[in-house]
């Protein structure tokens, strides 16, 4: 039985990241006996001088509505350092001093790369158990991830906003969200908002089949159209667009791709188009009432599974009941989103388009509009 753990949070903030902290505290001090030491910034907080304290029930009292995370959290540092060939080094470092603060296992929350270190800890030898946290959803093993839940309410939420001043303006309107890689958040939001395109990283779209979609809206009465494109989506032959490729101590970091398609529309349709970046806001404030729970029921279940004797696992949602699963099997692949499966077709069958060649059976040949031609939109 373990006396004393740890507890860390890595990589991009997300709604639910204190209801896990607080159930790990009070599952950890109340049922088991144990002492859980909270790692401050990251896993940079076992390097060098440590930046831990103690949690108790005291510190996690108000936490379950509380966004952000009070250990504070980096997705950058030493752990990645891997071009420097440092990284071993860096891994026997933090064990080192794991051991001198007599922590005898690290429950480590995060996404795939903070889950990618939790690995590595578990390859050296020292127990960790993984909790899953991105609002993007993509960590495989899992049904849902917590902070999912509630930046998808906070994308839908925008959209129904949106929906208010395209109406009375005759506006194209594009709203960009996050999704790297998966468009999860895209996808169940523009559903949920009654979006008319839906732009995702697992569809490579055309701008010609954007512009015929609301074009025909035009045809149908329906003179503006809703737009919700992921971060990471991709024009047919083209690569994804980023705000800053980055450099030697900065991660590459998309954007960009709401206003190629607004200026990109603008051109084929004469519409008025406007591009609202959600950007942060889907990470920030208070995480809804399912985020609240499927943390808190992440927290307990981790703890419990170190009680029971396991190591180098993940807690995951699996038809409704918490499993564990290896660490290693979780972050062995990306979980997309099936171009053919069951939301897609739903999306499609209620008329959204997702930009795709030929998905509209285009018979209008799109041409960029001459200015002197363009129809003025509502002030």
């Amino acid at each position: 039985m373990y006396k004393k753990i740890g507890i860390v949070t890595g990589g991009g903030d997300a709604p639910g990241l204190n209801a896990v902290i607080r159930a790990v505290v009070k599952t950890a001090v109340c049922e088991h006996g144990m002492r859980v030491i909270g790692v401050e910034d990251g896993f940079e907080g076992l390097l060098g001088e440590t930046s831990t304290r103690e949690l108790t029930f005291t510190e996690v009292r108000g936490l379950l509505p509380r966004g952000g995370t009070i250990l504070g959290t980096r997705n950058r540092g030493r752990f990645s350092e891997r071009a420097a060939g440092k990284v071993e080094e860096v891994y026997q470092e933090a064990i080192a001093n794991l051991e001198k603060l007599d922590i005898e296992g690290l429950v480590v929350v995060g996404g795939e790369g903070t889950l990618g270190i939790a690995a590595e800890f578990h390859r050296l030898g020292f127990p960790v158990l993984g909790v899953p946290k991105t609002i993007d959803n993509d960590l495989a093993s899992t049904e849902l991830t917590f902070g999912f839940a509630t930046a998808l309410d906070i994308a839908t939420e925008a959209l129904d906003r949106l929906h208010t001043t395209a109406e009375s303006h005759d506006r194209v309107m594009i709203l960009e969200v996050m999704g790297r890689h998966t468009g999860w958040i895209a996808l169940h939001s523009g559903i949920a908002g009654g979006a008319d395109v839906i732009l995702i990283p697992e569809i490579p779209f055309s701008m010609e089949s954007v512009a015929e979609k609301v074009l025909s809206r035009d045809e149908a009465g329906s003179n503006f159209s809703i737009i919700v494109v992921a971060e990471g989506a991709m024009e047919v032959g083209r690569e994804q667009i980023y705000q800053d490729k980055g450099g030697a101590n900065q991660a590459a970091r998309l954007g960009g791709i709401g206003v190629y398609c607004r200026v990109k529309l603008e051109e084929l349709t004469g519409k008025e188009t406007r591009c609202v970046v959600l950007g942060h806001l889907q990470r920030g404030g208070r995480p809804n009432a399912f985020d609240r729970m499927l943390a808190t029921n992440f927290g307990a279940c981790a703890v419990r599974a170190f009680a029971n004797g396991e190591r180098g696992v993940m807690v995951a949602l699996q038809a409704a009941d918490v499993v564990t699963v290896p660490i290693s099997e979780a972050i062995a692949n990306t979980k997309n989103v099936p171009p053919n499966g069951q939301l897609v077709k739903t999306g499609r069958d209620t008329g959204i388009s997702f930009g795709a060649p030929d998905e509209n059976k285009c018979h209008r040949i799109i041409e960029p509009i001459d200015p002197a031609r363009t129809v003025q939109c509502k002030a």
